[in-house]
């Protein structure tokens, strides 16, 4: 019986390990944190539960097909919630908007907001179904692993004029500008500037109009947890708590994992859904192989880093929203001062989750919990002492929720912490605590990203963000299903 290991129980590796186990091959799933998740970690203070993030699952089909590749039922594991509407989006001059994909709502919301662009927004509706087709549909779920793969794949992408950038391409459709920042957010969700993402991540649209946006009941680590039962319940082995100290090599085959703890096993093929730089900068540091890529990533554009308050209030607030964007008074100037230039600004947007709006078992009774959200750049570009200034930030992000939605909310606070770049980097082995891998830009899109299998070391492979097609769930969860057909085949 073939062996196998995935270092990494983020959602990417969660997924490969479920497609191995389900295929036969023996496989362990080795996570350094006390729980799986990655990302998706939790926390619970005082009777709130704290989801880490990501807060929005879409393409539920695609978690579905897990379970049913061992003939299980997610719902035996998990329970999706439907979140109603996907996103309230709150503009400085008091504009609201309602993002779902209940389409006469939200044709009214365009109507309320900017009726001339009506049309405009059917023919980028249009335009998003086609890019959803070719670059998800058709794409999301292959390995680019050679430039030829990559060439074949571009007439399709030029067609739809992946050059241009997302926001470049919602405003050759509609007019108005908080249309434009309605249709265009999205990338932040998966660490791109929407001034400079490609315009084929438009797909998203389509993707959450069909699939619907979802919350697990109990938190998004519920669903880390539940993928982690099934592993194990169709036999494969999770080890927890025990961090990957090196991954051996012997020629062009990788050979042993070993951890911190002494634990050391040989493998078949082993695969990374860790940082890509610490994949090949830690893990690899002693090999060849190890110090090329490590130099090769180091020129690419990796993505902003996150701050994010969590906190507990007194108190129910069926008003406000499960995810609410609060933009602040600059759109472009605020995405170059967070992607080009590296500074910490003084206005900010705020991406506000509120679970216990759709689930209020995050809370205790008559209780809510949130988490406030702020891109900033990575710790490459802006290295600067968190530890001084995270408290700074803190209390300017909480006032401005309570400047905008809740009054009261110093008095309302029962527990608060926050979690910064240098957390991403203790954490998750992030470089530069980076929060989604490289930036998703045309240049560093497919073939451009992390390969699904080593070009040099034949049975090392990759899944997660730095991967093909890129971060959030459906991306991770598709590129464990490139790797896991890899892997499949060159161990069976």
């Amino acid at each position: 019986m073939k062996r196998a290991c995935v270092i990494g129980a983020g959602f990417g590796g969660l997924a490969l390990a479920l497609r191995l186990q389900s295929a036969g091959i023996a496989t362990t799933l080795i996570e350094a944190r006390d729980k799986v998740g990655g990302r998706a970690y939790v926390w619970e203070r005082e009777g709130f539960t704290f989801d880490a993030g990501p807060t929005v699952v879409t393409d539920p089909d695609c978690l579905r097909e897990l379970w049913a590749l061992s003939g299980s039922d997610i719902a035996d594991d998990v329970t999706l919630m439907p979140v109603m509407p996907f996103y309230r989006l709150n503009w400085t001059d008091g504009v609201t908007f309602d993002y779902s994909n209940d389409e006469g709502a939200l044709r009214r919301e365009i109507a309320r907001v900017a009726p001339a662009d009506l049309s405009g927004y059917e023919e980028f509706e249009r335009y998003a179904a086609g890019v959803w087709q070719e670059g998800y549909v058709k794409l999301g779920h292959e390995a680019f692993l050679d430039f030829s793969s990559m060439i074949k794949a571009a007439p399709a992408m030029m067609r739809y004029q992946a050059w241009r950038s997302v926001y470049s391409m919602v405003s050759h459709y509609v007019k108005n500008e908080h249309l434009r920042q309605a249709l265009s957010f999205h990338t932040l969700l998966v660490g791109g500037n929407p001034m400079k993402t490609s315009a084929i991540y438009a797909l998203i649209h389509k993707l959450e109009k069909d699939g619907g946006v979802w919350w697990t009941k109990g938190g998004t680590n519920k669903l880390a947890q539940g993928m982690a039962r099934l592993f194990e319940r169709i036999g494969g082995t999770l080890r927890l708590g025990d961090k990957v100290r090196q991954i051996y090599t012997i020629g062009d085959q990788v050979t042993e994992v070993e951890c911190e703890s002494g634990w050391r096993e040989r493998f078949d093929a082993v695969a990374s859904n860790g940082d890509l730089m610490h994949t090949y900068g830690t893990l690899l540091a002693d090999t060849v192989r190890g110090k090329e890529m490590s130099k090769k990533l180091a020129k690419k554009n990796f993505s902003p880093s996150l701050f994010v308050v969590h906190f507990g209030l007194e108190g129910t607030w069926p008003g406000i929203a499960h995810h609410t964007i609060l933009f602040g008074p600059r759109y472009k100037g605020l995405l170059d001062d967070i992607f080009e230039h590296g500074v910490l600004p003084n206005d900010f947007s705020i991406y506000l989750h509120h679970p216990t709006v759709t689930d209020p078992s995050m809370a205790p009774a008559g209780k809510s919990t949130f988490y406030a959200l702020v891109p900033v750049p990575h710790m490459g570009k802006l290295p600067i002492d968190w530890a001084e200034v995270g408290p700074i930030l803190e209390a300017r992000v909480i006032a401005e929720v309570g400047r905008r939605l809740i009054p009261d909310i110093e008095d309302r606070i029962v527990t608060r912490f926050h979690y910064t770049p240098p957390d991403f980097q203790a954490d998750l082995g992030a470089w530069k605590g980076n929060a989604f891998s490289l930036e998703p830009l045309l240049t560093q899109s497919a073939f451009f990203r992390g390969h699904n299998r080593d070009d040099k070391l034949k049975n090392l492979y990759l899944v997660g963000a730095g991967t093909h097609p890129g971060a959030g769930i459906p991306g991770v969860v598709g590129s464990a299903k490139a790797t896991a057909k890899l892997m499949l085949e060159a161990l069976r």
